[in-house]
């Protein structure tokens, strides 16, 4: 295996990216920033960045090896030798050091003395040694799965009980970096078209199977003329299919309820051929203005935002005035992992139930909004049942006019009979639920 050279000006650069990190969001900016202070850039700056986000990914089973050898959570350490701690223990436990870059991660004692107090250089000396000599006990098929895989105990004991043997196919496939995928918006464009431009300029993509004017770009491209002409958003393959599967017509009335970004509201309207109309719903200000500017860029006439809270939606717009009603609700996100790494380490296990509790009530503000003979789809990008079956079921036990429409496609059926589920392992998407029920 071939050992890791690392010079102690590269140390600096990830120490400072580490340590920035904690103050500026998004990280990546952090990075550049602490990259172009030590000059890092060619082989140099993909060779870090690697190392960066590898660090951003484990950060949770890292900070569990550093408690477990000072005795508390690193969260309280001085923020420099939190991140020189970081460090090491990425460059110690996870890689393979040369003899050379283990002479600059001892030398970052004396960094640490120059940015904080001698005594903190001298405390991560004499810990440096039981670093490097770290052997993890590994007695249980979770710690298994999480010194391979990276992931939370309780995430790990969830996914088990939730798919058996498979969960470690879909841990593999949540560690795996997806290809950016884009929209067609056939408002303006067809996809052909997007596609000849792609090709021009030697862009390498495939067309899903499952949503047509879904593309997945192999390649690395800026995608920034299309997305300003409004030619193309970025959008997955299964948030695409939400829409898809609610199946607005033109001329129809439907609610967004949870709209932002805009992704769903814009695809929607093209479905209905800008005909009819869509009530655009988002709490945030701020969220709501970027969705007018993607709306406008995409050509979408029928759309009016509303910045409200979805739970009293009813008593703004009125009550059994749609006929569809798109609920993407507020979840835990974990199924878009593969996206976003560190998120493995922000979920809480205890809050889901928080979740659980605004989707209820959510999902009673959308039931109130349709129309009898309308349809709802609940969707989320979460994988737990809680958030996903149990609340349908939840739901349904409560409303005897509500009705389950059965999902054949394009996925694999949930855990309760006629919802849908998309799995990042099975079918190299986000992980997503579907659920579309009728008032009769």
């Amino acid at each position: 295996m071939v050992k890791l050279k690392l010079s102690d000006r590269q140390l600096y650069a990830l120490v400072e990216a580490l340590k920035l990190g904690e103050e500026l969001k998004p990280s990546q900016q952090a990075k550049r920033r602490a990259f172009a202070k030590y000059k890092i850039e060619g082989w140099e700056n993909s060779k870090l960045t690697g190392i960066f986000y590898s660090i951003q990914r484990r950060l949770g089973l890292i900070d569990e090896v550093i408690e477990e050898l000072v005795g508390v959570s690193p969260l309280i350490l001085d923020p420099w030798l939190r991140a020189v701690l970081r460090v090491a223990v990425e460059i110690a436990i996870f890689r393979n050091p040369s003899e050379k870059t283990l002479q600059h991660l001892r030398g970052l004692a004396q960094f640490l003395s120059k940015r904080t107090h001698p005594y903190v250089g001298y405390y991560y000396y004499d810990l440096l040694p039981r670093v490097l000599n770290y052997v993890p006990v590994i007695d249980s098929e979770e710690k298994r799965l999480k010194w391979d895989y990276t992931f939370p105990e309780w995430f790990i004991r969830r996914m088990r009980e939730l798919i058996g043997n498979e969960a470690e196919e879909l841990l593999k496939a949540l560690n795996e970096t997806p290809s950016m995928s884009i929209r067609v918006n056939r408002l303006k464009v067809s996809v052909e078209y997007v596609e000849r431009y792609l090709q021009k300029k030697n862009v390498r993509f495939e067309r899903s199977k499952r949503v047509e004017s879904v593309l997945r770009i192999l390649d690395p491209f800026n995608p920034e003329w299309l997305f300003n002409k409004g030619f193309a958003i970025a959008q997955e393959e299964a948030p695409a299919v939400a829409s898809i599967v609610l199946n607005p017509r033109p001329g129809e009335t439907v609610v967004d309820l949870a709209a932002a970004p805009g992704g769903k509201t814009a695809h929607m309207a093209e479905l209905m051929k800008n005909e009819g109309k869509i009530y655009a719903v988002d709490i945030d200000s701020s969220r709501i203005k970027r969705m007018n500017e993607i709306l406008r860029r995409m050509g979408v006439e029928i759309a009016e935002t509303v910045r409200a809270d979805g739970r009293k939606v009813p008593d703004i717009l009125g009550v059994e005035i749609a006929d569809r009603v798109m609920l993407d609700a507020p979840c835990t996100s974990d199924g878009t992992i593969a996206k976003n790494p560190e998120l493995r380490w922000r979920l809480r296990e205890k809050n889901i139930p928080k979740v659980v509790e605004l989707q209820r009530e959510l999902i009673e503000s959308a039931w109130r909004l349709l129309k009898p003979g309308g349809r709802m789809l609940y969707s989320t990008c979460s994988m737990f049942r809680e958030e996903n079956e149990g609340v349908v079921e939840w739901f349904l036990e409560r409303h005897g006019n509500a009705k389950l429409v059965p999902l054949k496609g394009p996925y694999d059926e949930g855990l309760l009979p006629g919802t849908m589920r998309a799995w990042p392992h099975r079918h190299g998407t986000i992980g997503f639920f579907y659920a579309l029920i009728e008032k009769s």
